[in-house]
């Protein structure tokens, strides 16, 4: 699903993990990033809306508008 889209927006800014890691001064790896995101996927930012190979991430109300 992430494809060649950048990983740092599919992590979820308002998980724990998130911030006690403190990933938004330090992201991790894309690898590392993908690896915690399938054992914790409180860490991925929802909803996650795929349409016509177009994705929309947490609520963006223009994003879904220009679905």
């Amino acid at each position: 699903m992430i494809g060649r889209r950048d990983y740092k927006e599919f992590l979820n800014p308002r998980n724990e993990i998130f911030r006690r890691k403190k990933m938004k001064e330090k992201p991790p790896s894309r690898r590392e990033a993908v690896k915690m995101m399938a054992n914790e996927p409180n860490l991925i930012r929802r909803p996650v809306i795929l349409c016509g190979g177009r994705v929309v991430l947490g609520f963006d109300e223009n994003g879904l508008k220009n679905l």
